[in-house]
């Protein structure tokens, strides 16, 4: 069983915990974070990320488990600082669906019963949160979040560092830009520039 530690031990972190404990293929040896009083189903916050530079690299797998809301730049800060001394593997709950034909690159959570559909594309860094449903052909870039129960219909673009919120449903064919932030029960049926923010 590999060894994975999470870097977060806040609110997301406990959906991710619960993903990966059900995926049975990694043992979690705890939590990185500033606060050291938390504790998650008995897993500790080992240390700040200073800990991380005492281990031995090659054997520890790193999941971020901070979520992302207002701005993924701590998310990609981490991901960036880290990426070539641990491996961040792709996380994906035993009852999400994902086409044996999507790719997901590392770093990357698929949480419970969410769908990834025939020829779907997901980079590094992202979130595809509980039920979000991800249909044929859609390409989503890094350090995206795609929150609960959205649906991105078929060829949709997800640029890099873009947030969609809870129940956002976007037409198909439609690109969204980089940088942007979809509010949450969004409609979106005409391209997103760069930088937008629809609330």
């Amino acid at each position: 069983m590999k060894q994975i530690i999470l870097i977060g031990a806040g609110g997301h972190a406990e959906s991710c915990l619960d993903v990966i404990l059900l995926t049975k293929k990694f043992k979690v040896l705890g939590f990185i974070d500033k606060t050291k009083s938390t504790n998650l189903l008995n897993y500790k916050v080992l240390g700040d990320e200073r800990y991380l530079e005492k281990v031995k690299k090659k054997k520890i797998n790193l999941h971020i488990s901070l979520g992302f809301i207002k701005s993924p730049k701590k998310r990609i800060e981490i991901f960036q600082d880290f990426k070539k001394k641990f491996k961040f593997p792709t996380i994906i709950s035993p009852v999400a669906y994902v086409s044996k034909n999507a790719i997901i690159l590392d770093g990357t959570i698929i949480h419970h019963n969410a769908i990834v559909n025939f020829g779907a594309q997901i980079g590094q860094n992202t979130i595809i949160n509980t039920s979000a449903v991800v249909e044929h052909g859609v390409r989503i870039g890094n350090n995206c979040h795609i929150s609960t129960r959205v649906i991105l219909n078929g060829q949709v673009i997800v640029k890099d560092n873009t947030f969609i919120g809870s129940g956002a449903i976007i037409k198909q064919g439609v690109k969204i830009g980089k940088n942007c932030i979809i509010g949450m029960g969004k409609i979106i049926s005409k391209d997103v520039r760069d930088n937008s923010v629809l609330r």
